[in-house]
């Protein structure tokens, strides 16, 4: 009987990384629950009791729920119209890319992605102001075209994975262009459009940056941007701003703990692939 051998090293290793990852949010759980006197005394103790005055003070402050609803608009439509966008743009030039004129979007498309985005702060600003897109829309617009890079260069290496027979066929029983893209190639793009919507989903739920500098009116702040209220100049409530950063925390990994497993097949299939 064959057994397998341990590797203790693996397994210290796996054991140092899970404690770095659970350390954090431990110390956000119990942070979350504690009074200042509390969290003034013995910072790794669980809270003598677990009171949610924090989580109420942090909701009537920040105006959370109008913070959550704004959050929610701009994430949800971010991710409806980046993956249907996206795909469509990669598929045109993934099936073209021995044209020269969309082997130079290919590559125009990289090339954004190494441009850092305080190099484009400032312009970015000017323009959204001046054509009026300082808002929730001009937010979603600009979340679509900053993702446009990088989806473009992992869309493009999947859709060229797919046998071109499937198209030629689907041609040859009557389908259009739009008919074979919806009906072959866009169910076909399934774990990839599941890995580019949870991986967008993150992004516009947790940014800070964009928003503190396109939005002006405060009914229009994002969950990031109304935490910054804790935030002093000499001092921090550490106590309601955890309970903040826990209440926002809570979708998201709930969103991960249901969809992980298309992260998983996605990130599988294309590097099989």
């Amino acid at each position: 009987m064959n057994r397998k051998k341990t590797s203790w090293l693996v397994t210290t290793l796996l054991i140092l990384g899970s404690l770095l990852i659970l350390f954090p949010l431990y110390l956000t759980i119990t942070i979350a629950f504690k009074t200042p006197p509390e969290m003034a005394g013995n910072l790794l103790a669980l809270p003598k009791s677990w009171s949610f005055d924090n989580f109420t003070q942090a909701i009537e402050m920040t105006n959370f729920f109008n913070a959550f609803k704004n959050s929610a608009f701009v994430t949800v439509f971010v991710v409806i119209f980046t993956v249907l966008t996206n795909s469509l743009v990669s598929y045109a030039i993934a099936r073209n890319l021995h044209k020269k004129f969309y082997k130079f979007l290919y590559f125009y498309f990289l090339s954004a992605m190494f441009i850092p985005f305080p190099i484009i702060m400032l312009p970015l600003v000017k323009q959204t102001s001046a054509w009026g897109m300082d808002n929730l829309v001009g937010l979603i617009i600009l979340y679509i075209v900053f993702n446009l890079s990088f989806n473009v260069f992992i869309y493009i290496g999947y859709i060229r994975a797919i046998p071109v027979e499937l198209e030629e066929a689907a041609i040859m029983d009557g389908a259009t262009t739009w008919g074979v893209f919806w009906k072959v190639i866009f169910p076909l793009l399934a774990p990839m459009n599941a890995t580019v919507a949870i991986i967008t989903s993150l992004g516009a739920w947790n940014d800070f940056m964009l928003p503190l500098v396109l939005l002006s009116d405060r009914e229009m702040a994002t969950l990031p941007l109304v935490q910054y209220i804790f935030q002093g100049q000499f001092s921090t409530d550490y106590n309601l701003a955890f309970a903040s950063y826990l209440m926002a925390l809570a979708p998201m990994i709930i969103v991960y703990i249901f969809a992980q497993k298309w992260i998983i097949s996605g990130v599988m299939k294309g590097s099989i692939k």
